[in-house]
């Protein structure tokens, strides 16, 4: 074979096998589903997590608040614009499901403490105990670092308003007053624009490890 014939068949090869790499990555792009998350609006989910007064919405944002965290400050809606939200509801006195919620909260947290697109809102069930002196004492306890995550106290009635009509985190109906009581495992991702894109089970980690995924996702690159 002469040198010219070789030289051509050595092209021949390197640019069957160039073709070969550029169709398999096609394929790979073609056939692996695009990540997607929802935009859950109130008539995706269970009416039984839906408030009758917002059932019908179908651009629903959450609602406004003004709560005071661990540090005594008054906290509302417009400071945490622009963040994507980890949101959960607990009580400090909580023996059962609750210090699993603030260990697996305290799991997302760890994976975006130097993040500041990110925001970890646990909100009391109990306001009139959990005030900001307990609260605080309870985030120190837990390696709670408030420059990302906040313990929230206030009115017993906006806190429940925002578990029922906000995140829809709360299977039971209730007013929110002297022997109304909120307790749910579920932790709610929020995106930038304060639409709801995913409910997870506090209580078990691979939603959790799920939380944390789809979070990255919302952040981007």
């Amino acid at each position: 074979m002469s040198a010219t014939r070789t030289h051509r068949a050595r092209w021949a090869f390197f640019a069957y096998i160039g073709i070969a790499v550029v169709a398999i990555s096609i394929g790979t792009v073609l056939l692996t589903p695009e990540k997607r998350l929802p935009v859950y609006q109130p008539s995706d989910l269970n009416p039984a997590l839906v408030d009758e007064g917002v059932l019908g919405h179908e651009d629903h944002r959450i609602l406004p608040f003004e709560l005071v965290n661990q540090n005594g400050d008054t906290v509302r809606n417009g400071d945490v614009s622009g963040q994507v939200l980890v949101v959960d509801f607990f009580f400090t006195r909580c023996a059962t499901i609750c210090p699993l919620l603030t260990t697996n909260m305290k799991r997302v947290q760890d994976r975006v403490l130097s993040d500041d697109r990110v925001r970890l809102m646990s909100h009391s069930v109990t306001p009139v105990a959990d005030s900001v002196s307990v609260l605080k004492a309870y985030g120190e306890a837990k390696s709670v670092d408030s420059s990302r995550w906040w313990l929230l106290t206030g009115d017993k009635t906006e806190v429940y308003k925002l578990a029922r009509k906000s995140y829809f985190a709360a299977l039971d109906e209730g007013d929110g007053g002297f022997q109304d009581f909120v307790h749910t495992e579920n932790m709610v991702l929020v995106d930038t624009l304060g639409r709801l894109r995913g409910f997870y089970d506090g209580t078990n980690l691979d939603e959790v490890n799920q939380l944390v995924q789809d979070l990255e996702f919302l952040l981007g690159p």
